[in-house]
């Protein structure tokens, strides 16, 4: 399935869109809410970054302005409001989102494609490193699911937390075990052959 060619294709839409469907609000206010519900995990953004899609989605008709606010403590702010046709893109981009798996290209991948380059030793040095920063990611991962649900925040706001905790653990699951295939002798032996060929 060939991805719809969206009119506002930066991802961080998506998530002004959806701070916008319980009421209107100002840009300042979506920036503090994504910071509040934790989105600024998933979606990078600056302030500057936010503004320009909040004309992108004004400009393609997903939101409308609603009214400007003046009063004397504050700059003027401008009210944003989602509009029908916006309710339809966001429902419409995640349905595609969630259904069809697209191809990425993460930095890590790249790395791992090209880890031949590195002396055996290194590799599996620097592969422990990471181990390590996996660890501790892992486990603040999962002390932060925990405080949540003792806190009784509903498992279906925790989906995305839940998912990365996932993705750590078998990162390190993996991460683990081309460790082990590192160290095997017999690669090792092959590694130091192949070097003496492209010296």
């Amino acid at each position: 399935m060939v991805p719809k060619q969206r009119k506002v294709a930066n991802p961080l839409a998506l998530f002004v869109l959806a701070e916008l469907m319980p009421g209107p609000t100002h840009p300042y206010e979506l920036g503090r809410l994504l910071t509040e519900h934790g989105k600024d995990r998933n979606v990078r953004y600056t302030r500057s970054s936010l503004y320009t899609v909040v004309n992108q989605l004004l400009k393609a008709g997903f939101i409308a302005e609603q009214e400007t606010v003046r009063d004397t403590q504050r700059p003027e702010r401008t009210i944003y409001t989602i509009t029908e046709t916006g309710r339809s893109e966001l429902r419409d981009w995640l349905r595609e989102l969630i259904a069809t798996p697209r191809d990425e290209y993460p930095q890590f991948v790249s790395a791992l494609s090209l880890l031949m380059v590195l002396p055996p030793d290194d590799a599996i040095d620097l592969l422990g490193k990471r181990l390590a920063i996996l660890h501790h990611k892992a486990e603040a991962a999962r002390a932060e699911l925990d405080t949540a649900a003792a806190n009784g925040i509903e498992w279906i706001y925790l989906v995305d937390d839940q998912y990365r905790l996932a993705a750590l653990d078998f990162e390190r699951q993996f991460v683990t075990g081309l460790i082990d295939s590192l160290k095997d002798p017999a690669y090792q032996r092959k590694w130091h052959e192949m070097a003496k060929g492209m010296a």
